[in-house]
């Protein structure tokens, strides 16, 4: 898990904090410190061990793995709009362990309750041992300790068990540093690589604004001014690098708090100090938007921006002491899996923290929300510029937490200024930067003077969940953006106050209506009709609670089909949260085209009621309740000709978090995880759009293969994936391909055992590698779905560019075919051996051929076609040089019609072979004591060798019984109800 400050703008070079990544020494974590002769490494954090004298340094191998829900986090080009980027890093720390209980206790009584089950465990007191906080949290009870544990008892920890122990999780650490784009070229170049994904094309160069316009005057901050909110009164906590403690800008410092080990809450960066300058500046020059609030400083990163999750623990626990109102997070990362972070978030809005966070800085690529932002209890904060276009470093939906069974949910929730935006600077003047981590504080100090306007009998309606529904129901919409783009709208401050002002508790829906009708704000789910046999469409739906922190949908919601508006041809279905805690939770729509409905195009309309309810906050005996709709408004069309139809294979792609999937392009250095979701809607969305201009309807399988009719696809699409097979799987697929007409076209990436050996990650502050647990792709688990067609893939892996007819295409660590059937047509292009570079540390020029692209027909009057081609990179929009969607083109061409196409079967270096083809190379053989299992849904954990887990069975939804009425959607369904 990695949380690293969403830095821009301003040339600040951490030298401490540098990673560095080459093929022979991957990442190295600078300025650590070794220490040679002890288990532990030396403490350098705000906590003394409590653990006796140290022994001999053991390799943890696989006893510490058992522990790894995630691995190291990715490194990723951040904040582009300010013309820098932050290179950031989390790790498990070694021999530590976060130890949560059930409850707050006291020091003593904690220490007791480790010490006890670790007894149990059989683990001796001389091998453990509890770190010391000094930090102002040391004072108070808590609900978490960090246990030290010795090498030689770590296999031990997970027999640790006690009534008062929740959990028992590694210790994390997040490193982030600084560097700078010092030319616009620098920059610019940056975004050259997404030449080949589709932008909006209302899209404008981007607007700076000028040194005159303040953030205040821009979101009509001045206008609460006058009416006389101005913050007073409200508690605001920012979580980030500290402030000076004289500082000319800041009248109403409360208190300034230290929760890392260096013992001073000044600001050595300056981030912090800007954050808080927007939020409570008093500067003319340069004004917060809430310039009385009281100010509460958690620095939480040292200067070179190392941060532990136990210093976030205890600082949100003091937090909550101080009973904080508002809480900026101008930080963030991809792991939504890091267990005490993410659980602790919950109990800090449980307790009526209203959190708001930065979305991130990795677009313009879809599926890079960070969190915490990505959670529904969490205002997740987009960015703007001023002429009102989305800002190209801001991050897009959707969640990915979901995939891949589901569908992920709407993020960013709202957007506000984020580019060129002025606050305070370290020396006493101001500054210009750029980022989501700039239009976090935008959003933040917004809800102060929301909060400084709420009179005294109207504050218990104030929490968490109700700024929220005010905030959404009064953003403006933005006519350009699609809603995983801009969530519901752009902030508007002054609407809000009027939102506010007459607000009643109630329960919201976020989106508030699916109309998949209206592009571009409702992208993906307005590019493409549905229709009869096609996969349910999923929409996942956040339930806003304003009523109280704890809820439920009262009773079973209801689907209302309009008769006038041919309600009657769509099915309905629902899943949603047991219960809305804290203040929210989901609600899954899926829709599907009846039977009758085959032949028929048109629009169907209706809705769905549901009911929910909470206790009352001021009486727990009271109830209050609220009932909403969900209006729903769908293009129907005549089901497709099989031709046109292609099925996505989600089912078998893994992603990061939870366990380290590289990157399929071995020269990335910035970013090596694998963590978009490889979904045709975020970073696969290049393809999708491109083959639905070419009028393929493409539709998305979340199970294994035995849960889809053959018979209605032309094409079976699998694409870098990392999962295995269930055998049932192979049998299936095979029969599809040999008598059902199926074809299958496989897009795959390298795997070489000893180059994942070279591309692992070491830490030298904790002393750990980090294997890979696949390569780019999974192949000899591809091997085995190829094997009945005598087709495999080779453990080369090859780069180089090359033309075909007049396409450039540029190979990205790709692999090669070693093996493919009788009367084939084999595609072979000059590329260099990256492997043995990589291998070797000597680059060199030399190429060979390589067979790389196959083409067969399987036999027999139903057989269908099967395609290998060995790199995925030419249509994956994550780091895309030149892309290759006319390959995709004349694939599918050769699919539908036979043939091949013209750009093909010109090129020379295509070979029509009617015997068996092979050539000299080695089967790709799994990688000795990789943990692939503890990430699978196909494989279980075993003794020996992984083993396959029982075939789940395929899900039949349930359709809700129609209540048919005779109404009609609103005219402007997207109007607050």
């Amino acid at each position: 898990m990695q949380r690293t400050l969403f830095k821009l703008y301003a040339a600040l070079l951490v030298a401490a904090a540098v990673f560095i990544f080459s093929y022979d020494i991957s990442i190295h974590v600078a300025g650590a410190i070794h220490n040679q002769n002890g288990t532990f490494p030396l403490d350098r954090r705000k906590q003394k061990s409590l653990l006796p004298g140290p022994t001999n340094t053991q390799s943890l191998q696989s006893t510490i793995l058992s522990w790894e829900s995630n691995v190291l986090s990715k490194t990723t080009l951040q904040d582009i709009g300010a013309i820098n980027h932050t290179i950031q890093s989390s790790d498990i720390v070694q021999n530590e362990f976060i130890v949560q209980f059930d409850g707050y206790y006291s020091k003593t009584d904690r220490h007791l309750i480790i010490f006890a089950a670790a007894s149990g465990a059989n683990i001796i007191n001389s091998s453990i041992g509890v770190l010391e906080r000094t930090n102002l949290g040391n004072a108070y009870p808590s609900d978490f300790d960090v246990l030290q544990i010795a090498t030689t008892s770590i296999n031990k920890v997970a027999n640790m068990n006690h009534a008062r122990i929740k959990s028992i999780t590694p210790q994390r650490r997040f490193v982030g540093s600084l560097k700078s784009f010092h030319k616009k070229a620098d920059w610019k170049s940056y975004f050259k690589k997404f030449s080949g994904v589709h932008f909006h094309r209302s899209r404008v160069p981007l607007k700076a604004i000028g040194n005159n316009k303040q953030i205040a005057e821009a979101v009509q901050a001045k206008q609460m001014w006058e009416a006389g909110f101005k913050g007073q009164g409200v508690k605001v906590a920012i979580f980030d690098t500290g402030l000076p403690a004289k500082h000319p800008h800041f009248k109403n410092v409360i208190e300034r708090s230290d929760w890392t080990d260096e013992e001073t809450s000044d600001d050595g960066l300056g981030h912090g100090t800007f954050v808080a300058g927007m939020i409570g500046g008093s500067s003319s020059d340069c004004p917060g938007l809430a310039p009385e609030s009281e100010l509460y400083i958690f620095r939480v990163f040292t200067n070179n921006q190392v941060s532990y999750t136990s210093w976030f623990l205890d600082a949100f626990n003091y937090a909550i002491l101080r009973k904080i109102n508002v809480l900026n997070l101008s930080i963030g990362g991809p792991d939504f899996m890091d267990k005490p972070f993410v659980e602790k978030v919950w109990e800090l809005t449980a307790n009526h923290v209203i959190m708001v966070s930065a979305i991130g800085n990795d677009g313009p690529l879809y599926g890079t929300l960070n969190n915490p932002a990505d959670q529904m209890d969490v205002i997740g904060v987009g960015g703007v510029d001023y002429s009102n276009n989305i800002a190209r470093f801001s991050s897009r939906g959707m969640t990915t937490w979901e995939l891949p069974a589901g569908y992920g949910r709407i993020k960013p929730d709202i957007v506000t200024y984020g580019l060129n935006v002025y606050a305070s600077d370290l020396t006493g003047g101001c500054r210009a930067l750029s980022g989501t981590s700039v239009a976090s504080p935008v959003v933040t100090g917004a809800v102060a003077l929301l909060l400084s306007s709420v009179k005294k009998n109207q504050r218990d309606l104030i929490n968490p969940g109700s700024i929220k529904q005010c905030l959404l129901a009064s953003a403006d919409r933005l006519p350009s953006a699609n809603i995983f783009e801009q969530g519901v709208g752009k902030l508007n401050l002054v609407e809000a106050y009027k939102v506010l002002s007459s607000y009643q508790p109630q329960a919201s829906l976020v989106p508030s209506y699916l109309d998949f009708t209206e592009c571009p704000y409702m992208w993906p789910y307005c590019s493409q009709p549905i229709y009869y046999t096609a996969m349910p469409i999923v929409a996942n739906i956040t339930v806003l609670n304003g009523m109280g922190v704890a809820g439920t949908i009262k009773g079973s919601p209801t689907w209302h089909p309009y008769t006038s508006h041919n309600g009657k041809y769509i099915d309905v279905s629902f899943s949603y949260s047991n219960s809305l805690w804290p203040w929210s939770g989901y609600f899954a729509v899926s829709i599907s085209v009846k039977p009758e409905a085959e032949q028929w195009e048109g629009v169907a309309q209706g809705h769905v009621e549901l009911t929910v309810v909470s206790p009352s906050e001021d009486n727990y005996e009271g109830r209050e309740q609220s009932t909403v709709k969900l209006f729903i408004k769908v293009k129907i069309i005549a089901t497709p000709p099989r031709a046109k139809r292609i099925l996505w294979d989600q089912f078998h792609n893994l992603r990061y978090p939870a366990g380290y999937f590289p990157r399929d392009d071995l020269h990335t250095k910035n970013d090596p995880l694998d963590w978009n979701g490889d979904h045709i809607h975020t970073n696969f969305r290049g393809l999708y759009l491109h083959l639905r201009d070419a009028g393929y309807f493409i539709e998305v399988l979340g199970s294994p293969y035995t849960c889809f009719n053959a018979r209605h696809y032309s094409t079976l699409l699998i694409v870098d994936p990392e999962e295995e097979y269930f055998p049932d799987e192979i049998s299936k697929l095979h029969k599809d391909l040999t008598e059902e007409g199926l074809s299958v076209v496989v897009f795959a990436d390298w795997y070489n055992s000893s180059v994942m050996t070279k591309v692992k990650f070491y830490d030298e502050n904790t002393r750990r590698w980090w294997m890979p647990e696949t390569g780019g792709s999974n192949i000899p688990a591809l091997n085995n779905l190829l094997h009945p067609y005598g087709a495999a893939l080779s453990d080369r892996v090859s780069e180089g560019s090359f033309v075909v007819s007049s396409h450039e295409v540029y190979f990205a660590s790709g692999t090669s075919i070693l093996q493919f059937p009788p009367n084939s047509m084999i595609l072979s292009k000059p590329l260099k051996d990256q492997g043995k570079e990589i291998l070797s540390g000597f680059s060199s020029e030399m190429k060979e051929s390589v067979p790389i692209l196959g083409l067969h027909k399987i036999p027999g009057g139903n057989g269908g076609k099967l395609v290998v081609y060995g790199d995925s990179n030419c249509i994956d929009d994550a780091h895309l040089t030149t892309d290759c969607y006319w390959l995709m083109d004349a694939l599918l061409h050769f699919i539908t019609q036979g043939i091949l196409s013209p750009a093909l079967e010109s090129d020379k270096g295509l070979k029509k072979l009617k015997s068996q083809f092979k050539v000299a190379g080695e089967f790709p053989n799994r990688m000795e004591g990789n943990h692939l299992f503890k990430y699978s849904k196909v494989l279980e954990a075993h003794l020996g060798k992984p083993i396959p887990r029982p075939l789940p069975s395929c899900s039949s939804l349930e359709w809700e019984l129609p209540f048919f009425i005779n109404e009609s959607s609103p005219q402007f369904m997207w109007k607050p109800q």
